[in-house]
This record gives structure tokens, C-alpha cells and sequence, in this order.
């Protein structure tokens, strides 16, 4: 890429030496060696024909599973194609920044109305306009609760591997200490260990909670909720937004801030993005809510309008005077998640909702007759579930051969199950059977 960057020779010497390096090796010697491109060597131009050819045979090499139990963050539903459809309006596809109120109006709205869905859903006073993603979202939660030497942070074990990895690594950035409570033999936070820790310390900030958690378990939130308050620390609760169709609301439980991934509100597995964060709030920490608000208001003739309000942003002040960075919204997927769940509707999302949890029942007691399988925890859970399983490598590379993805496996010869309103009963009892064949053979 070099002749792509028009810096001269001695203006990249110029640069190096102004950050104290020698070499451009040196320079990004924090990226592990393995990983770094020694030469690229890109092949000569092609024709739009021969492009066009190369590109689909590359394509036919994808294999796309026609049934899948895999979810651990990303999750496969159902989506109205009405959804597709108004989403791809040229209007909302080539709209930029609405920093001009007076014509930005409709983008306005729309981020207006997917904050007003976002705060029915979890119960809470105010939403921002989106955040990257869903572990972006929860690290950016956690910044938000340290204020005036309130610095602990507590992260439940029962979370997102990845989401846990993202707050460290927010921690480390602002020089937080992070304490990580174990998980109970039940599968749940152990909320003895967090009592004990955070009335030790007079400096707790916030506790982390992610409910249903990472083995698909429903967390005891309320009382997470009364541990952390009488330490005088703030609930952040990470939910997965479709168990909100049967489940309580963060703010009904107690929760300060609510966070999560929005990739199920009407976007695709895509592989793997962009997806959508969602973050909200209670009134008195609005003003830390970091990125941009959308609020309604009035115009000079008494008409209904929209405007950005409360922008926390680093552009509009000084970089070190930022309680947070970041700059962007995914407007288009937030857009996305307003148009699924007006088309879905209350009783649509709520169905879809208790589909998503009956089937997963369903598949957990077939799935659980099957000689070498057995659920790990006991309690209820929402769409995902754990099971023993004899090899799991071996069992999921025959469901592969039979076009089934199977769960996510975990550590100790343990599976990651994951069911949505997709999976019909006639897939889950050929799972059951899949599994039979497998463990037999």
C-alpha cells in the first residue's frame, strides 16, 4: 500500500522521529509479528467479466447451513421483508450526518422513534442514538458510572467472553480496576462474592450484568440491583432485546443503565455485522450518555420537529475533556431495529418472543434423552441452554455433513445451544436424531 500514501520518504522519516522510532517495524511492534503483512503482492487487474466469475466462484465455496442452533451473540429470526424493503429507500441508504436540522427531519425522526422503542423495551428514560456494538455499548455503560473517585468495576463471569474483553479493555484505557465475580456451580453470578466484594469497597462504580447471561440463564437482576445499590455503585444490565418480549425490563429490575446487541431487532447474521448497540438510561445519568439524542421540540410556527439535543461528543470539545470518543452512529441498523419492531408490532415481537423460549424447552428436553447429553445448569433459562456432550468436535462436524450448524461448543465437552422462532419442531426432533446417529457411530 505504499505508493497509495502520498507521504514522501523523509516525511514519514519526519514522523518517526517525531514519535521516537526508528523504523516503520518499530513503529508497530505491538502488532504481533504473525499477524503483520510482509509483502503484499496483489495480482495483475482482471476484466469485469473474469471479476465477476472469480467473485461467484468464490461464493459457491460458502456453505450456508439451512439449519441452525448456534446463537452466543448473534442470532438468526425471522425478518418481515417489508423490513428490506422500506430500509433500502435511497432516502435513508444516502443520508449523511444530521447536523442541519432543518433538512434532516425524516433521519431525525427515525432516530427519535427507534429511541422511543428502545426505552419502551427496557424500561428506561432516555436511549442515544446507538453505539458500534453490543460490547461496545456495555464498556461505554461502565464508563459512565465513574465519577468523583467511584473507579471499581465489577463484571460478572456469566457474560459474554467478548464483552468482558472489551470492558478490560476500556478499564485498562482509563485506568479502572476490574474485578471479575465467579460463576456458581448453578451457572449464575455468584452473589455472595459480590456482596463481599463491593462492601469492601467504598469505591464501587458499577457491577456489570448480562441477563439472560452467556449460558443462557436468567440472572437474579433485582437482587444484583440491591447488592450494588447499597454498596451506592450503579446496574448495568446487558440483555438480549427479544427476551424482552416475555421477560421484565432492566429499568422494572432495578437496572441504572441498560445495554445490549441490537442485531436481533431486524438484522441479519450478515457474516458477523454491522450490528447495532443499544444503550439507555435513567434521567439523572443522561447527561453522561455518551454520542447523540435525538429530542422533539417545536418549531417557529408550532409544528412537531426534530433536533439533536445532549451530543457528548469529542468533536465538539477538547479530546481530554471527553467523558467519552466516540464519534459515530449505526443510524442505518438503528433504522433497521425501529422498522422491524413497528412491522413486528407488540403482539408480533411478543410471539416471537415466547416462540423463541417454548421451542428452546422443547429442544432441551429431546435433546437431553439422548444418551451422553444432559443439561449442565438447573433454572430457567431464555432461548440457550448447555448440555453435556460424549465429543463434541466429532458431533459437530457430522451435524455439518447433514447441513445442521450445531450449538457453540464450550470448554469441558460442553455444547452452547441456541433455539429461535425459526427452528421448527420438525428440525429440532431431526436433531435429536442426528445426535443419536452420531454418538452411535
Amino acid at each position: 500500500m505504499g505508493s497509495y500514501i502520498p507521504n514522501t520518504e523523509a516525511e514519514r522519516r519526519e514522523m518517526l522521529a517525531f514519535t521516537g522510532r526508528k523504523s516503520m517495524d518499530e513503529l508497530f511492534a505491538a502488532i504481533p509479528e504473525k499477524t503483520r503483512v510482509k509483502e503484499l503482492r496483489l495480482p495483475s487487474g482482471m476484466a469485469e467479466l473474469e471479476t465477476a466469475r472469480k467473485i461467484s466462484a468464490l461464493a459457491d465455496e460458502n456453505k450456508v447451513f439451512p439449519v441452525i442452533f448456534r446463537g452466543a451473540g448473534a442470532y438468526r429470526h425471522y425478518i418481515p421483508a417489508a423490513v428490506k424493503r422500506i430500509c433500502s429507500n435511497e432516502s435513508f441508504i444516502t443520508a449523511y450526518t444530521p447536523y442541519q436540522a432543518e433538512i434532516s427531519q425524516g433521519l431525525l425522526q427515525s432516530i427519535f422513534e427507534y429511541q422511543s422503542m428502545i426505552c419502551e423495551l427496557t424500561g428506561m428514560d432516555v436511549s442515544n442514538a446507538s453505539i458500534y456494538d453490543g460490547a461496545s455499548a456495555a464498556a461505554e455503560g461502565i464508563n459512565m458510572c465513574r465519577d468523583r473517585g467511584k473507579t471499581g468495576v465489577y463484571v460478572s463471569e456469566t457474560a459474554h467472553p467478548q464483552v468482558i474483553e472489551t470492558i478490560r479493555t476500556y478499564c485498562w484505557g482509563y485506568g479502572l480496576p476490574l474485578t471479575v465475580i465467579p460463576v456458581d456451580r448453578n451457572g449464575r453470578t455468584d452473589m455472595a462474592v459480590l456482596k463481599e466484594k463491593t462492601g469492601a469497597d467504598k469505591n464501587a462504580a458499577c457491577f456489570y450484568l448480562q441477563n439472560p447471561n452467556f449460558f443462557g440463564l436468567i440472572e437474579d437482576a433485582p437482587g444484583a440491583a440491591a447488592i450494588i445499590h447499597e454498596a451506592n455503585g450503579l446496574l448495568v444490565e446487558g440483555v438480549n432485546p427479544m427476551s424482552l418480549g416475555i421477560m421484565e425490563s432492566p429499568g422494572v429490575c432495578g437496572a441504572d443503565i441498560a445495554v445490549g446487541e441490537g442485531q436481533p431487532l431486524g438484522l441479519p447474521l450478515a457474516f458477523g455485522g454491522p450490528y447495532l448497540g443499544f444503550m439507555a438510561c435513567k434521567n439523572p445519568l443522561m447527561r453522561k450518555l455518551p454520542g447523540r439524542i435525538v429530542g422533539e421540540t417545536t418549531d417557529a410556527e408550532g409544528n412537531r420537529a426534530f433536533v439533536l439535543t445532549l451530543q457528548a461528543r469529542e468533536q465538539h470539545i477538547r479530546r481530554e475533556k471527553a467523558s467519552s470518543n466516540v464519534c459515530s452512529n449505526e443510524a442505518h441498523c438503528a433504522l433497521t431495529a425501529a422498522v422491524y419492531l413497528t412491522v413486528m408490532g407488540a403482539t408480533g415481537f411478543a410471539e416471537a418472543s415466547k416462540q423463541c423460549h417454548a421451542k428452546a424447552v422443547y429442544a432441551a428436553k429431546q435433546i437431553s434423552t439422548v444418551p451422553g447429553f444432559s443439561l449442565v445448569f438447573d433454572g430457567e433459562f431464555f432461548n440457550e441452554f448447555v448440555t453435556q456432550c460424549p465429543d463434541t468436535g466429532k458431533t459437530l462436524r457430522l451435524l455439518e455433513d447433514h447441513g445442521i450448524l450445531g450449538g457453540y461448543p464450550l470448554s469441558g465437552g460442553r455444547i452452547l445451544w441456541c433455539v429461535t422462532e425459526l427452528n421448527a419442531k420438525e428440525e429440532i426432533d431431526r436433531l435429536k436424531k442426528e445426535l443419536i446417529y452420531a454418538n452411535v457411530h
